[in-house]
């Protein structure tokens, strides 16, 4: 089946002996850089199974839509899909429940060094999470600046603060200084690698 993928990434990776045994000191230095800046959508899945398992949270992954485009019938009792492709989804990627409260959020990779293109985010998003915080839920963005390894939790309101602006003609994104102001760095770890949950303990549940 031809599923196609919106911007995928593919790690490289060295080929020969010699060349491994060149890198292997720095590789050493930086595997847990690699490997929690690889995907933060796997890092935030895995840190919620331990949360799950662990009974602390109940948060899932939203299902992604899919369009079929596409099908074929090579046997007449069988149907194979063999073209679709990912529609946007209608709300963020997360949702669950943690202490009593609902929590939903989004989460984004960003690969500027100086600020989060607020283009990363679809005005459906902003509007949903909008309602959440209307209705007494906890929204905000993960955000993961690749150039720093950094994982920065960005409360609702502040982005909807850039938003409004943008929206009247004012900057398209946030700076890099405004998350290291008014964001909070969540700290990685073993178990779980991405502990978020201790940061919204700081910021919401105090």
């Amino acid at each position: 089946m031809a599923l196609n993928f919106p911007n995928k990434k593919t790690r490289i990776t060295t080929t020969t002996e010699r060349q491994i045994k060149q890198k292997s000191s720095s590789k050493t230095t930086n595997m847990a850089k690699a490997n929690l800046g690889m995907d933060l959508e796997e890092l935030i899945n895995e840190s919620n199974e331990y949360y799950l398992n662990n009974d602390f949270a109940v948060i899932h992954k939203k299902p992604t839509p899919v369009q079929i485009v596409k099908v074929e019938y090579p046997m007449r009792s069988k149907a194979v899909i063999t073209e679709a492709y990912y529609k946007t989804p209608s709300t963020t990627d997360y949702n669950g429940i943690y202490k009593g409260r609902y929590i939903d959020f989004e989460a984004k990779e960003n690969h500027n060094k100086t600020s989060f293109p607020l283009a990363n985010i679809h005005p459906h998003q902003i509007s949903h999470l909008e309602k959440i915080i209307k209705h007494g839920g906890i929204g905000f963005l993960i955000v993961y600046w690749s150039v720093y390894n950094e994982y920065y939790l960005l409360p609702f309101p502040v982005c909807k603060e850039y938003w409004d602006n943008s929206l009247k003609d004012g900057r398209k994104s946030i700076p890099y200084e405004v998350f290291k102001e008014r964001a909070y760095l969540i700290k990685e770890g073993y178990l779980p690698r991405l502990n978020f949950l201790k940061t919204v303990d700081e910021v919401f549940l105090k």
